[in-house]
């Protein structure tokens, strides 16, 4: 039996300068984006039958005879890309419920990684973050043509609070923010968290987003700038100017589609604004899934008032990314 436990994903700051069609053209060489992984998991456990049927547990129980026959399509793609054609049981949980799809924290993205992990554990392998946010890129991107970037599959990947860089290449590269400890602690007690209560398919927001790509340059371009002014304000211990950033980023983050606010989430983030909120936004592509407030805490029971009718939820910073954190061999093995 092997468990793999796969943190989920929060962005700050640059989200949509990772589409292939941006970096691959922009005037600085590359896309960019700030982002923290979290405390909350996605865990996958992978178990060798008696027998030669494969059974896929998730929100539905799937028992079927071959690959092929599999519904869950990463988790299918998955068994494909690495050989494993029958006789293995694969379970999915999560912190989070299996059903809130488009919720904004790479959900899709911490399977794909962390189910690659188990597999290539189950075989043997041990790899490393670039592979498997590589070949979790080549599942959503390539063989499902699912329009997102190249963030996700990388954060939940590697962990930690970090900045990555998508260049015109195709390669990517990461470092962590440079930052004392006290300012990201200070960074997350300015943070509140509320579910909106809506879910949506992002791939919808997503696709109209890649298509204007090239009609949003510039904006992409301000995004660029506003993660090389972050990275310039955490390490400087400026954490109030981060949550004026967020405000600009939310502002800058609605040009891009339609889809990425509506009515509800202009109230809601009205209503947290006039009790006290400094910036927020939405994360993820938009249009529902959880927003993210950046509050003084002296402001923040206001705040809890004022958002009284929606989910608050707690959070902290994950220093690791996908990993094994069990494994134990058949009898017989």
């Amino acid at each position: 039996m092997i468990i793999s436990k796969t943190p989920l994903r929060m962005s700050f700051f640059g989200g949509g300068t990772d589409f292939a069609d941006y970096y691959k053209n922009s005037r600085y060489g590359y896309g960019t984006v700030i982002s923290t992984a979290l405390d909350m998991y996605v865990y996958i456990m992978v178990c060798k039958r008696f027998d030669d049927k494969i059974r896929v547990c998730y929100t539905v129980n799937e028992f079927v005879d071959s690959v092929d026959q599999i519904k869950h399509n990463i988790i299918r793609e998955a068994l494909k890309m690495l050989g494993i054609e029958k006789g293995i049981d694969i379970v999915y949980s999560a912190d989070i419920p299996l059903s809130s799809a488009g919720i904004g924290l790479a959900s899709s993205s911490a399977l794909a990684v962390g189910v690659l992990n188990a597999l290539h554990a189950y075989k043997g392998e041990h790899v490393s973050p670039e592979v498997l946010a590589r070949e979790a890129c080549e599942i959503e991107i390539e063989r499902l043509s699912n329009p997102i970037g190249v963030q996700d599959q990388y954060a939940v990947a590697y962990g930690g609070f970090r900045k990555y860089k998508f260049h015109r290449d195709g390669s990517v590269t990461n470092e962590m923010i440079v930052c004392r400890q006290d300012t990201l602690d200070q960074l997350k007690n300015n943070f509140m968290l509320y579910f909106t209560g809506l879910t949506r398919v992002s791939s919808n927001i997503l696709a109209e987003q890649k298509a204007h790509i090239y009609d949003k340059e510039k904006v992409l371009d301000a995004m660029v700038e506003m993660v090389l002014s972050a990275e310039q304000a955490l390490a400087e211990g400026d954490v109030n100017q981060i949550g004026k950033m967020l405000d600009d980023a939310w502002n800058l983050k609605k040009q891009m589609s339609s889809g990425i606010s509506n009515p509800l989430i202009n109230e809601m983030y009205t209503k947290a604004k006039n009790a006290g909120a400094v910036g927020g936004k939405i994360l993820g592509a938009g249009g529902g899934g959880f927003m993210l407030l950046f509050v003084p805490p002296e402001k923040q029971e206001t705040v809890r008032s004022a958002m009284s009718e929606y989910k608050e939820t707690q959070f902290g910073f994950e220093t690791e990314g996908s990993r094994i954190i069990f494994t134990e061999k058949n009898r017989g093995e």
